[in-house]
């Protein structure tokens, strides 16, 4: 086990190298003459790039002081985006470099001769005025291209197909990290249940899931989230997980705008697996402490329906995992059930147990292009409403985004759950 830890410990990084030195050939080396300034420069920002994004990575698990990973958050995290845009541009520009390269020998005036002039031997004649000059040696026309012009066409193709794949990438992440940054919209679905009373038809729940609070998201973005959950004027919140990456002492004054929260049957929070790599009875604590109502495998009997939650599959290794039976034994089976759980997979089990509703997070709907892919392998849905039996589950693409603040065709979301009765 521990060799093939080391394996794929040097493995990744050699792709990764491989890849870059890839980046690097196609925008720096094939783009540029020499070792002038525009060679230097590109050089420095293709390794300076990766050798960010690791040390992000590196500070953000090891724990390092807040303004570090602030530091190296932003630029490393954001190069995680741009690398992956940037070499999918740079493949699929392979494919359009030899259309570009037959328009610009289509478009390119044909070369002109210009006889070199010849050297006059001392001590010989000039030509006189009106005597006919000699004839010239007749040079055999050029067929194509010169070889001095080709380098020079060669050049030009490059940096068109290099700058127009750079400037895809940069609009990509632009763009996305623009969506992430101005906060999450609202979506809005209809989820009858059977055993739902008439009293209850048009019940609302806000389901809010990965925040991801964390140096590069702090207590802004946070206030957007809160705004944009009232303004929806729910009747009960959902907090399903993954709000935070990183500790209490460093994202407490992020996370206070949550005690803004408002809703007439309350906030309700359930762990997710980043609580468990920052510490989650410490962030159990600090939600209670702003008014959300931490469910740890519990379960709440609202006037319509009950309400339970599960801790995620990530406590199991502390021996805080979910525990079903805990959370729905004993209950009454001719009541309708909401089961907060954090990861799609835990649909499985919500099933045995009856639930009418499970509402997840977790796969932040791919998050980055095509990483919806990855996603659908690992999960059984990656977002919105699907029926396993006579359970439902719903899954959020999530409020924020974990790494780069970049959302490419996933874009981030409050979902209103409004629960409809099949008696009304």
């Amino acid at each position: 086990m521990i060799v093939v830890f080391v394996l794929v410990g040097l493995a990744v990084p050699a792709a990764f190298g491989a890849l870059h030195w890839y980046a690097w050939r196609r925008l720096v080396r094939d783009t540029t003459r020499g070792s002038g300034l525009a060679r230097r420069t590109g050089t420095v920002v293709i390794v300076t790039g990766p050798v960010l994004m690791f040390a992000a990575l590196i500070a953000e698990r090891t724990g390092a002081p807040f303004w570090l990973q602030r530091l190296l958050g932003w630029p490393g995290f954001l190069w995680m985006a741009f690398s992956l845009y940037l070499l999918l541009a740079l493949v699929a520009a392979e494919f359009a470099r030899p259309l570009v390269r037959r328009l610009v020998e289509r478009e390119a005036p044909a070369e002109v001769a210009v006889p070199r002039p010849e050297r006059v031997p001392a001590g010989t004649a000039a030509t006189e005025p009106g005597s006919a000059p000699e004839p010239e040696s007749k040079q055999p026309e050029s067929a194509g291209p010169s070889r001095a012009a080709a380098p020079s066409r060669r050049l030009f193709v490059s940096r068109v197909v290099g700058g127009a794949a750079a400037a895809a990438a940069v609009g990509t992440v632009g763009y996305g990290t623009y969506g992430v940054l101005r906060g999450p919209g609202v979506k809005r679905v209809t989820v009858p249940l059977a055993k739902l009373p008439r009293s209850a038809h048009g019940f609302r729940i806000a389901v809010v899931s990965d925040i991801h609070l964390s140096p590069v998201l702090g207590r802004g973005f946070a206030q957007r989230v809160v705004d944009t959950i009232n303004s929806t004027q729910p009747d009960l919140i959902a907090v399903v997980g993954d709000l935070v990456d990183g500790s209490v002492k460093d994202l407490g004054p992020a996370a206070a705008p949550l005690s803004r929260l408002k809703a007439r049957h309350g906030s309700y929070f359930v762990t997710g697996n980043h609580e468990y790599f920052s510490g989650a009875a410490q962030w159990v604590e600090e939600v209670r402490r702003l008014g959300l109502n931490p469910l740890e495998n519990a379960r709440t009997e609202l006037p319509a329906f009950d309400l339970a939650g599960v801790n995620d599959v990530a406590g199991e290794s502390e021996g805080q995992g979910p525990d079903f039976g805990k959370a729905l034994g004993d209950r009454d089976t001719t009541r309708a059930v909401v089961l907060l759980a954090h990861q799609p997979v835990q649909i499985h089990e919500a099933v045995r147990h009856d639930v009418d509703l499970q509402l997840s997070g977790h796969t932040h709907g791919g998050q980055l292009w095509p990483g919806n892919l990855v996603a659908a392998a690992a999960n059984p849905t990656v977002a919105g409403l699907e029926r396993y039996g006579d359970t439902q589950l719903y899954v959020s693409r999530g409020a924020g985004a974990w790494g780069p603040p970049t959302r490419v065709g996933a874009p981030s979301d409050i979902t209103v759950v409004e629960l409809a009765s099949k008696r009304a």
